[in-house]
């Protein structure tokens, strides 16, 4: 039996800002962009991936009221979880991060685990890491 990761989501307030910075800061491609009523779900991939998804939905998109308004509330607040990304130049990396005065957490640092990582936040608040081994 053969398993692998293929898709991973992400709740996001604004499709219009995290399009633009998925895409167009961290260079993933736009693979898929369907909307239903007043909800988009972007789905985003890694040029050298292609195969792994990452798609971005508001919190109330096919969710229930009271579902959508508490996943929306720890989506303010900063606490779901984020995504990892490895990268082979961290520098450059973080240098284009930082140009594009995004929220940034933590600068470029040698970590005990074995990686050399950095975190920002996505204009949703989503934690977003990125590594070189």
């Amino acid at each position: 039996m053969t398993l692998k990761l293929s898709i991973s989501h992400l709740s996001v307030d604004n499709p219009e800002q995290a399009l633009a910075f998925y895409r167009d800061v961290l260079g993933l491609e736009l693979v898929g962009d369907v909307s239903r009523g007043p909800f988009r779900w972007l789905t985003m991939s890694c040029p050298s991936q292609p195969d792994v998804k990452l798609v971005l939905s508001q919190p109330h998109a096919g969710r229930d009221e009271e579902d959508g308004n508490t996943l929306a509330r720890l989506l303010a607040k900063g606490t779901l979880g984020g995504v990892i990304f490895s990268s082979s130049n961290l520098e450059a990396t973080f240098d284009k991060l930082r140009a594009a005065k995004v929220d940034i957490v933590q600068e470029p640092k040698d970590q005990p685990w074995g990686v050399r990582d950095c975190a920002v936040r996505d204009p949703a608040g989503n934690m977003i890491r990125i590594n070189q081994a």
